[in-house]
C-alpha cells in the first residue's frame, strides 16, 4: 500500500459539511471517516446503507434498476419485461453494457428494449392482462427464447397486481419459464436491494425448477457468479481461470444463458467478482449445497496473483503448479507494462466514488501504476463493503457514502486529485471543472480491464486521462 497521504482529513470533512443545517450536518459527518487500515466496524463507525436525506442529491439507483440493470439484464437467452411505463425501461436499457455473443432479436435479447409501455388505463384496471398477452406475443416473436422475466416499476407495486399469478399461467402455457420478480423502484433505499430481490427470484424460480443440462462434471469445475462483463471482463478472466486447469461452467450474468443459470449448484467453487451484487445467493448456495465461496480481484498484476494464488489452494498440486506457471508466462507483460506506464502516472491522486466492488477492488490497480487513491466510496455500499475497504485504503484517507454532488464538488476543490473516476452523472461536471475524469461503471466504453487482457488497457486509458494535453485549455476555477 502506498503511504504518501498527509492531509488532515477530519478538518476537511468538518469545513466541507459546516454548510449544512445542524440536523443534517449531524447526520452526514456520520456517513464521512478519516481512514485507517485497522478500522473494524467497532473502532470505525461509518453509517451506510439508509435513506438518502430529503433535498440532499445523490447518485443512487433504485431496485429496479438493481434487478433489470444488473443481476437479471445481461441474461442474454432470456426476454426480459420492463412492466411499468416506458421510462424506467429505456433508462436500464441504454445506460448499462453488457457484452455477449449471440445474434440480438434471434437468440440473445440484452440489449432490447421490451416494456407493458403502461398507460392510464392501465393504472386504473391493472396491467395483468395486457401482460399476459405481451407475453403470447414474445413467445410467437422471439421463439429461441429461453424465458421471460417480468421486472416490475413502481406502478405495479402500487396497484397490486398480481404478477405472480400472471408468470405460473404463461409459463404452463407457453412452455417455457417466465420468473416474476418484485423489483419495484420504491422498495428498499437504493439499488441495493434490487440486487438481493433478484437473487431471491433465482434462488425460488430457477434453482429446482428449471431443468438445465451439464454433460459431465469434473473435480476442477468452477463458476464466475457477479461479472456482468462491461467491457469483456468476464472472457479475460474465463481465459486466465482456463489456463490454471480450471473448466468454467459458468459466468453469470455475463453473457449468460438460462442453462448457464442453473449451474449455479453444480461446481466445486464459486468465484465472487461483485461482493455487493451477488453474495445472497453464494451464501443461499453455501448453506443449503455446501459449495463454498470465495472474492477475488483481477484488476492489476498485483492482485491477480494474489487471486489466482487463493484460488489454486482450493484445488491440488496440478492446478497450483499451472497457476505458478501462467503468472511466469504473464508477468513479463504486466511488468513491461508498468515500466512504460508507471513514471508517467507515479505520485497521481485519484479520487473514486463508484458502486459495486469497484471503489476497493481498483485500488490496487492504481496502485501498480504508483498512482495514490486518497478518496473513495460507494453509492449503496453496506457495512462489511466499507470494513473489506478500510485496509486497502492509504491512512488518512477520505472515506465517504452516498455523497451528494455538492460534497464531491467541495472535496474535489480541497484535494485537487489528477484523477477522478465515477460515474456518468459526474463525469460531465468534472469536466467543466478541468479534471481528468473516467467513467468507471463502463470504463467509459472501452475495456476490459480486468485480468492480463484489461491491465494494459486499464493503464493506457489512465495515462491517457491524465496526460491529455487538453485539459491545460480548460478555464479552471480550482481552489
Amino acid at each position: 500500500m502506498i503511504k504518501i497521504i498527509e492531509q488532515d482529513t477530519e478538518r476537511l470533512i468538518e469545513e466541507v459539511i459546516d454548510i449544512y443545517p445542524e440536523k443534517a450536518k449531524k447526520e452526514r459527518k456520520k456517513h464521512l471517516l478519516s481512514n485507517d487500515p485497522e478500522c473494524t466496524s467497532s473502532t470505525c463507525q461509518l453509517k451506510s446503507n439508509v435513506k438518502t436525506i430529503p433535498g440532499v442529491m445523490t447518485s443512487r439507483g433504485c431496485a429496479f434498476a438493481g434487478s433489470k440493470g444488473v443481476v437479471w439484464g445481461p441474461i442474454k437467452d432470456m426476454v426480459h419485461i420492463s412492466h411499468g411505463p416506458v421510462g424506467c425501461g429505456q433508462y436500464s436499457w441504454w445506460s448499462r453494457r453488457n457484452y455477449y455473443n449471440g445474434k440480438t432479436g434471434i437468440d440473445t435479447f440484452v440489449t432490447m428494449h421490451i416494456t407493458s409501455d403502461f398507460q392510464e388505463n392501465d393504472i386504473v384496471f391493472g396491467g395483468d392482462k395486457k401482460l399476459e398477452q405481451l407475453c403470447r406475443e414474445i413467445k410467437e416473436m422471439f421463439p429461441l427464447a429461453k424465458g421471460i422475466t417480468i421486472q416490475c416499476e413502481c406502478p405495479v407495486g402500487l396497484i397490486g397486481d398480481d404478477i405472480e399469478s400472471v408468470a405460473r399461467k404463461m409459463t404452463k402455457e407457453l412452455g417455457i419459464p417466465v420468473i416474476p420478480v418484485r423489483c419495484e423502484g420504491f422498495r428498499g433505499i437504493s439499488q441495493s436491494l434490487g440486487h438481493h430481490i433478484a437473487n431471491d427470484s433465482i434462488r425460488d424460480w430457477v434453482l429446482g425448477k428449471v431443468k438445465g443440462t451439464l454433460e459431465e462434471e469434473t473435480p476442477y469445475d468452477v463458476l464466475i457468479l457477479g461479472d456482468y462483463n462491461i467491457g469483456g471482463e468476464a472472457w479475460s478472466s474465463r481465459k486466465i481461470l482456463e489456463e490454471m486447469g480450471l473448466r468454467v461452467i459458468a459466468q453469470i450474468p455475463g453473457d449468460c444463458t438460462l442453462n448457464e443459470l442453473t449451474m449455479l449448484p453444480r461446481p466445486k467453487l464459486i468465484l465472487v467478482h461483485c461482493y455487493r451484487s451477488t453474495n445472497y445467493i453464494a451464501r443461499y448456495l453455501e448453506e443449503n449445497f455446501g459449495i463454498p465461496w470465495i472474492e477475488y480481484n483481477f484488476f492489476g498484476p498485483t492482485k491477480i496473483y494474489e487471486s489466482m494464488r487463493k484460488i489454486a489452494k482450493h484445488f491440488d498440486e496440478k492446478i497450483m503448479e499451472k497457476t505458478e506457471k501462467v503468472i511466469e508466462k504473464y508477468k513479463p507483460l504486466m511488468d513491461k507494462v508498468i515500466e512504460y506506464y508507471r513514471p508517467r502516472l507515479e505520485g497521481k491522486k485519484v479520487m473514486l466514488y463508484v458502486g459495486g466492488l469497484r471503489p476497493r477492488h481498483i485500488v490496487g490497480a492504481y496502485e501498480d501504476l504508483g498512482m495514490v487513491v486518497i478518496a473513495t466510496g460507494y453509492e449503496f455500499g453496506h457495512r462489511d463493503d466499507y470494513e473489506r475497504t478500510f485496509p486497502l485504503m492509504p491512512k488518512n484517507s477520505l472515506i465517504y457514502d452516498d455523497p451528494s454532488h455538492y460534497e464531491l464538488e467541495k472535496f474535489t476543490e480541497n484535494l485537487k486529485p489528477d484523477l477522478v473516476g465515477s460515474g456518468i452523472k459526474e463525469k460531465y461536471v468534472y469536466h467543466k471543472m478541468g479534471i481528468p475524469f473516467r467513467q468507471m461503471h463502463s470504463w467509459d466504453y472501452s475495456g476490459p480491464y480486468h485480468g492480463f487482457d484489461g491491465f494494459p488497457v486499464f493503464a493506457r486509458d489512465m495515462d491517457m486521462a491524465v496526460n491529455n494535453p487538453s485539459w491545460k485549455l480548460i478555464r479552471r476555477k480550482r481552489k
